[in-house]
């Protein structure tokens, strides 16, 4: 399938191309067995994880200047490393010195994370990774091996999530990534936007909104005190309450930083944002058009962090802080970490401050990015909480 040259993509290489054939054929046989249509959770989750094929679950390179995006961790280690500081507080409270990180990526915060508990003398007794991708996994172990001989036998992979967990959950860049339903108003009501055959690609279909999509619209409709007006569209995850939920459910007492791009609710589905969020990342260039390149795109949206807040609280925890990914760093202390990293003897003092800027500037990861933090039991609050707290905007 060819890149839409509106987006000025990069020609994908000959394999590439390949795979993302087999990748669309898998969801032509979906649409086929779907009569005709599916709807697009349904494309957005065997475009990201059908097995063998999926973006997470095939064996391409995705992050990194040689991918598709860089994450924080991937961009600097002042990030981890603010965030181990702040973790070990929690571990010091718990007793337990387990960290659950989830869709661990490269394995990258894992390591720096752990380098600098080291260096605070508070390692944990297991690091717990729980990872979707069979390929993921294993570029992890092999990184982890050889970064970090000497504690590799501290770390741990999972196929599910733990029971009655204690210490810390760490989750960055996860709940974009979790399939949700586009749909549209128009003159009729709510409408499901689905995905079918066209041509040698793939189209929008429309066609009316299914019981639980339309209700779930209808309570957002509720919540913002309007109705959307006709031509309205954007999307919704279904999944992000029960993924919460379940994250939520295994930890027994501790914590759990979830670290991702996105807003309120009321400014998720502000009227002047007509047109959803979301986007796809190839090659560092971002678009939204998600019926190309299927399997070699990554697909996300941004994160209705009033739905996380909701959810976590009916599973019985407290939000303890939603901040900005600026203001977490910078209650976290990224400047004790600027100053110990920068007087490291190979340390390029002019690249580090440069990192800082693309972690904490408003135009740059600063403010799009934010970081939520959830409690089970009597804790104190981490130092990346101190101030800049949004929570009353949930």
């Amino acid at each position: 399938m060819q890149a839409n040259a509106p987006f000025k993509l990069p020609q994908p290489e000959a394999p590439a191309l390949a795979h993302s054939e087999r990748v669309a054929a898998f969801l032509r046989e979906q649409i086929r067995a779907g009569g005709g249509s599916i709807s697009f959770a349904e494309y957005m989750q065997a475009a990201l994880y059908a097995p063998g094929l999926g973006y997470y679950s095939s064996g391409t390179r995705k992050f990194g200047e040689q991918g598709d995006f860089i994450t924080a961790p991937e961009l600097s280690p002042l990030f981890s490393r603010v965030l181990a500081v702040q973790v070990s507080s929690v571990i010091s409270q718990t007793g337990s010195g387990s960290i659950l990180e989830l869709g661990a990526g490269s394995g990258v915060l894992a390591v720096d994370v752990m380098r600098r508990l080291a260096e605070l003398d508070s390692l944990p007794e297991r690091y717990c990774m729980l990872e979707v991708s069979p390929d993921l996994a294993e570029r992890q172990r092999s990184y982890i091996a050889a970064e970090l001989p000497g504690e590799f036998s501290r770390f741990e992979w999972l196929d599910q999530l733990p029971v009655a967990f204690d210490g810390v959950v760490v989750a960055n860049e996860v709940a974009d990534a979790l399939p949700v339903e586009r749909f549209t108003k128009s003159d009729a009501g709510i409408e499901q936007l689905r995905v079918a055959v066209a041509d040698d690609g793939f189209a929008w279909l429309r066609a009316p909104a299914p019981p639980l999509l339309a209700e779930a619209v209808e309570q957002l409709e509720r919540y913002l005190g309007q109705a959307f007006e006709p031509g309205f569209t954007s999307e919704i995850s279904l999944a992000l309450p029960a993924w919460i939920d379940d994250v939520c459910s295994c930890l027994a007492r501790g914590f759990v930083f979830l670290f991702d791009y996105g807003v309120s609710r009321r400014e998720l589905y502000a009227v002047d944002r007509t047109s959803g969020w979301l986007r796809c990342h190839y090659r560092h260039r971002v678009h939204d058009d998600p019926l190309i390149l299927p399997g070699i795109q990554d697909l996300t949206t941004w994160v209705d962090f009033t739905a996380i807040a909701q959810a976590a609280s009916d599973a019985g925890m407290s939000v303890a802080g939603y901040v900005t990914q600026a203001h977490f760093l910078a209650g976290g202390g990224i400047d004790a970490e600027l100053q110990a990293l920068a007087d490291a003897p190979d340390s390029d003092r002019m690249d580090l401050l440069r990192q800082v800027k693309l972690l904490t500037l408003p135009d740059e990861m600063g403010e799009n990015f934010k970081c939520m933090g959830l409690a089970r039991g009597e804790l104190a609050i981490p130092s990346g909480f101190a101030f800049g707290d949004r929570a009353h905007v949930l």
